[in-house]
């Protein structure tokens, strides 16, 4: 048996789960990705500056070889922990916003997937803390059933909120029409 002959006509799939629902005739658009607001590498790439200038300071000059290999070794470490590694942990986390979905992707070894449908989510919340306000980030909640999501330290949090605000309220409205056409 070919691998092609293994795929499962979409004849079948109709069979087993039912139309395609009506909702899925609009195409899926990405409207927006994003990380944590950049300030989060201000303290990494500044640890890495002042690594970087200590190590090249004191690394071959003490008096020992083995003082010399343990302070590079030392200054790698350093380096590796807290700089590298939240660099890196900053840049494996991005959500993005579509046209029906939110989906927040993190990991690095394992990846990890979260998605929550817009026409879930009853209610958009924020909040900013004074540093967020200064930046023109902050914290956005999504509340869909009895869960929550939390995007955090999201940059231009406003227009952000504005549009899942707007994304919301449209898939709510197209779900209602779409399972009795009859209120419109």
């Amino acid at each position: 048996m070919t691998s092609r002959d293994s795929r499962v006509p979409s004849a079948d799939f109709d069979a087993a789960l039912g139309p395609v629902p009506a909702s899925f005739s609009r195409p899926e658009v990405v409207v927006v990705r994003f990380r944590r607001h950049g300030s989060r590498l201000v303290l990494p790439v500044l640890v890495l500056l002042v690594v970087a200038a200590v190590a090249g300071y004191w690394v071959g000059a003490l008096p020992s070889a083995w003082m010399n290999i343990a302070a590079g070794a030392g200054a790698a470490l350093l380096g590796l922990l807290f700089g590298i590694v939240p660099i890196l942990t900053w840049l494996t986390r991005r959500t993005t916003v579509t046209t029906r979905r939110v989906i927040v992707r993190s990991g690095f070894f394992v990846r990890h997937r979260s998605e929550v449908m817009l026409a879930r989510v009853r209610e958009v919340k924020s909040s900013r803390s004074l540093a967020q306000r200064m930046r023109g980030s902050g914290d956005v909640v999504l509340l869909h059933g009895i869960e929550r999501t939390v995007l955090s330290d999201v940059p231009g949090a406003e227009g952000v909120i504005d549009a899942l605000q707007e994304l919301s309220e449209r898939n709510y409205e197209h779900s209602t029409n779409v399972v009795n056409p009859t209120l419109s």
